[in-house]
């Protein structure tokens, strides 16, 4: 008669169990069976990713799940800006889970943390758009700040339930913007050095955020890293912001709105970019450190609409738009039109990106004219998204010229 015996052993080499099968002859000897040699892989580590269903953390959620091992958890409030259509692709994949709750939300948080025991938090849930800030900036107060104090004290709670290695292990990475460092003036650029002087609601909310994050680390010794980028364009950017507004309302043959005299000059970042910096951040990043990362690409919005409308006009021509039909306008740049601008509207940003390129090799892959490219077609092939986002909602409307407090806001 014979029987089995299993003998399970951690290689030192490579992750996982390596299991082989003995077999038990009556003579007592041990024989390794023809179909011994297993590999049982390691237990797949997850990662929370807050604000997963918005622009950047959609396109990070899908660039973690393509080209990193990790299970990704998105956390989203789902609010006006956040779908889960711009998961649609990734919905499906085993290393995909969604939870929707408020980060401010503390037992929301605590039981995402207990419930998948991340080795990291990347929190990119955020109220951004500078306009609504000035609408209404309770939002940006109980999301940026509140929030992200919620998931500090979440993660710190986290670590207090893990062994030591993987307390040291875990890393928190917070993104936030250049926006916090104020404006420039027709020269310099912003370090990581550079004091902060927010001008906006949401530049306020944000660096209020960064500065928590910051006392965390030297105070808790929470592990986290920080992350300040330049303005990001891309696939999946809800159609409020400059570009993606530019190209849907270009398209529908509308007089396009550019704030002031159109001389704001930022700086611009390809989406996919930007988080394969963050995931180089979250891998190599010292803890405790900050990351100002940037695409090294200055342009005027004029120059941006400018752009916008001579590739609209080699990719869908205006003269073969139905839109243009009986408005007695020939070509989209005809459409460009000054608006008031909004309120504090800082003059110029521009990113010094040289601590993450000499320190982590971070280079972007995409110049500005690729990225844009890419960006208009994008949108040209996704008009379904773009309908699906702007369902129920005047995406579009003019916003940030409050002069009295938000309904419900104390004078």
């Amino acid at each position: 008669m014979m029987s089995f015996v299993v003998q399970t052993s951690i290689s030192e080499r490579s992750p996982g169990r390596d299991v082989t099968i003995l077999e038990r002859h009556d003579d007592e000897r041990l024989i390794e069976a023809p179909f011994s040699r297993l590999r049982y892989p390691p237990p797949v580590d997850s990662i929370v990713v807050t604000g997963g269903a918005g622009f950047i953390g959609s396109n990070l959620v899908r660039l973690a799940l393509a080209e990193a091992p990790d299970r990704v958890v998105v956390v989203d409030k789902l609010t006006y800006s956040g779908h889960r259509t711009s998961l649609a692709d990734v919905e499906r994949n085993p290393r995909f889970a969604f939870i929707e709750a408020d980060i401010a939300d503390r037992d929301a948080m605590r039981a995402a943390m207990a419930a998948h025991r991340p080795r990291a938090v990347l929190n990119f849930a955020a109220e951004t758009h500078v306009d609504r800030s000035i609408d209404g900036p309770d939002a940006f107060v109980r999301t940026n700040i509140n929030g992200t104090y919620e998931l500090l004290e979440a993660s710190r709670a986290h670590l207090a339930t893990r062994t030591a290695g993987d307390a040291e292990r875990f890393r928190f990475l917070h993104v936030s913007t250049d926006e916090v460092y104020g404006t420039l003036g027709e020269t310099g650029l912003f370090s990581e050095e550079t004091p902060y002087a927010p001008n906006s609601p949401y530049a306020a909310s944000k660096a209020a955020a960064d500065h928590l994050v910051r006392a965390w680390h030297e105070t808790f010794r929470v592990p986290t890293l920080l992350t300040n980028c330049s303005n990001n364009y891309g696939p999946y950017q809800f159609p409020e912001k400059l570009i993606p507004l530019m190209i849907l309302t270009a398209l529908e043959g509308k007089p396009l709105p550019i704030y002031g005299d159109g001389g704001n000059v930022r700086d611009w970042l390809y989406v996919e970019d930007h988080c394969r910096g963050i995931l180089l951040v979250l891998e190599k990043g010292t803890p405790g450190a900050k990351y100002n990362i940037g695409g090294g690409n200055e342009r005027t919005n004029l120059q941006i609409v400018d752009r916008l409308c001579e590739i609209l006009e080699s990719e869908r021509p205006a003269s073969g738009n139905a839109a243009f039909s009986s408005n007695g306008i020939r070509s989209y740049a005809q459409l460009k039109t000054f608006v008031p601008d909004r309120p504090g509207h800082d003059r110029r940003y521009a990113i010094d990106a040289n601590k993450i390129r000499r320190e982590l090799g971070w280079r972007p892959s995409y110049s500005f004219e690729e990225g844009l490219l890419r960006t208009v077609k994008w949108y040209l092939s996704n008009q379904d998204w773009c309908n699906a986002v702007q369902a129920g909602k005047d995406a579009r409307a003019r916003l940030g010229l409050a002069t009295t407090p938000a309904r419900g806001a104390r004078a």
